[in-house]
């Protein structure tokens, strides 16, 4: 694919590379991780680029790999008036999502208790394929929390009042209609509350390392200051609900299509306008995954709070538990940018992409306004994770958006072939991290070989003035699906 550097970490396709391209597609990287890129990457950005009603760009993060219909790390904003949306550009696990606590404890502490608090935490948070939470809800409890997302569990008993601000869009999308999900959906999403989940889900006790904060003064607003701090970083989504919810409407979508006069590149790209009612439909149903997910990881902030708490014999307020943020990275959201001039409402699509929001903008809740939105970005279970911080560069360049994550650069299936889970579990205990998890294949899937160097993915968002480095985080515990 015709691909040329524009300016530093910035590689594009022009219009003219793929008939039906309406606009360039666009990738960050590094000129490394642009190596690393598989085709896959070149031929789905390009095809994105071919959505009727995209705006300026398609675009790709640096962590960007295949994925279905839309690269995983891509990002592309829609016309609300005369542009699409796609599942293929949300992902099955809509909502998958990061959060970050921060602790007062420190490693010295929590070291000689550490294989007791990953052992509690992994019996605690049911992980794997399948598994069932501790919340159980009535049918019309749980279209509750489709609409009301974390305040309807934290009402519940699950959290604390202050909590919800401390979420993307305080733990609640408007626009959720339960009415537009399946009765499938809500059967496979109601018994799923406070779970994990399989893949690259995991939960991670971290610790802050001395040279690894990077910006003080951001780091002392948000309360993890402190070498050897410890913290929790937590990955999981709306399970199987969201993916019940994106199978129902691809079917509804590859017919709708026909009837609209749409036709896609890639039937992985089905679509809707988003102004029909199939499209609105979707959304609708869309956000009542969204909103699920923000549920599901407040039950896991709880259950978290409870084992640290049963642990160290302290409440969970004088340990300092205290949610830093959450991120959602499968999502498409209403929002407001400025194209060729003028200010335009968009259906921002991100899939594998996370919110990168700048001091000042009216969306942060008060205690960010002056910072500017954390951003979670997780690396694999042997590297570390970082938090990193919004700018006023990402939504002139980037819709709002950055990284996710670090990537993989390997499959699943090669992966397993590469590594035996139970020798990766050795290797890492060895390293110090102490691991629990639901399945020996889910371990090796993800080890740290399989995946993009975190670091240089995070240089090369900082460098392009998308996103910038707090803080560095590295793993001592783990449990994973």
């Amino acid at each position: 694919m015709d691909f040329k550097k524009i300016a530093d970490g910035i590689w594009e396709a022009p219009p003219t590379a793929k008939k039906g391209m309406l606009v360039p597609a666009r990738i960050y990287a590094t000129d490394e991780l642009f190596k690393e890129m598989d085709q896959g990457v070149f031929e789905q950005v390009t095809n994105v680029a071919c959505l009727p009603g995209i705006q300026k760009y398609a675009l790709c993060m640096p962590d960007g790999h295949w994925g279905y219909g839309f690269p995983i790390g891509g990002v592309a904003a829609m016309d609300t008036a005369t542009g699409v949306i796609s599942p293929g550009g949300i992902g099955f696990d809509i909502n998958c999502g990061m959060r970050f606590l921060r602790t007062n404890l420190t490693e010295a502490e929590v070291k000689p208790k550490l294989r007791e608090l990953v052992d509690q935490l992994f019996y605690a948070i049911p992980c794997g394929v399948g598994t069932k939470g501790p919340l159980r809800l009535k049918e019309d409890e749980f279209r509750e929390v489709m609409v009301q997302g974390a305040r309807g569990v934290i009402r519940r008993g699950y959290g604390w009042p202050e909590d919800a601000e401390r979420i993307e869009n305080s733990g609640c999308i408007p626009g959720a209609d339960p009415a537009k999900v399946s009765a499938k959906a809500t059967s496979r999403g109601i018994n799923q509350l406070g779970t994990l989940g399989s893949g690259n889900h995991y939960l991670e006790i971290q610790v802050i390392y001395p040279g690894n904060i990077y910006d003080l003064d951001v780091a002392r607003t948000l309360g993890v200051d402190r070498e050897f701090q410890v913290v929790v970083m937590f990955h999981s989504g709306s399970r199987g609900f969201g993916h019940q919810v994106g199978t129902d409407y691809l079917e509804i979508f590859g017919r709708a299509m026909k009837r609209y006069g749409i036709t896609v590149l890639d039937r992985e790209l089905a679509c809707a306008p988003f102004s029909s009612p199939e499209g609105q439909d979707y959304f609708k149903a869309m956000v009542c995954a969204a909103n699920s997910a923000f549920a599901n990881r407040q039950v896991i902030t709880h259950r978290i709070r409870e084992v640290f708490s049963d642990i160290f014999k302290r409440d969970a307020r004088d340990l300092g538990l205290e949610i830093i943020y959450d991120v959602c990275h499968n999502i498409a959201k209403i929002e407001r940018y400025r194209v060729d001039g003028q200010e335009k409402e968009l259906l921002v699509h991100r899939k594998g992409a996370t919110r990168s929001f700048p001091p000042g903008h009216p969306e942060l809740a008060e205690r960010y306004r002056a910072i500017g939105q954390p951003v979670i970005i997780g690396g694999s279970m042997e590297t570390g994770s970082y938090l990193l911080i919004g700018t006023d560069k990402a939504m002139e360049d980037s819709f709002g958006s950055t990284a996710h994550g670090s990537g993989r650069t390997m499959s699943r299936t090669a992966a397993r072939k590469k590594v035996h889970g139970r020798d990766l579990l050795q290797r890492m205990e060895q390293k110090g991290i102490y691991v629990r998890a639901a399945s020996l294949s889910g371990v090796a899937e993800e080890a740290g070989m399989a995946y993009k160097d975190i670091s240089a993915v995070v240089d090369a968002v900082e460098k392009l003035g998308i996103s910038k480095k707090v803080v560095r985080l590295q793993p001592i515990g783990n449990i994973k699906g």
